[in-house]
């Protein structure tokens, strides 16, 4: 069975971490059959950890966990702590196949929103 681990930074806001999950469940609506486990995971301050999300997915009997960092630049969360992590959970978890993909900021997509955006302002 293949996951979605969605990754977050995690805030003490509880309406932002909310955001995140309500995002998760509206992917995992559209993802359908593709995947047999949408979640959610935060980097830092919110439950649960990316460690914890991983292992959740581990649990549900995943054999290859795609993890999407929902970041929008390439700051030291995405360059460093976010592959450390995941990294360790490989190591945990050698019989499971983790793919850290491409942070959300990097894909040419975000341009095409953000031009839409602006060109939708009236």
């Amino acid at each position: 069975m293949k996951s979605l681990l969605i990754v977050a930074h995690g805030s003490r806001r509880k309406e932002s971490n909310d955001e995140i999950f309500d995002l998760t469940e509206k992917i995992k609506d559209k993802l359908g059959e593709n995947f047999g486990h949408v979640s959610c995971a935060f980097l830092e301050i919110s439950s649960p950890s990316i460690s914890e999300g991983i292992d959740q997915c581990v649990q549900k009997n995943s054999d290859k966990i795609l993890v999407l960092p929902y970041f929008l630049s390439t700051g030291r969360h995405v360059a460093d702590d976010i592959p450390d992590i995941v990294n360790e959970a490989k190591a945990r978890n050698s019989n499971v196949k983790i793919i850290l993909l491409p942070y959300l900021g990097s894909n040419s997509a975000v341009e095409n929103i953000l031009v839409s955006i602006a060109e939708n302002e009236k």
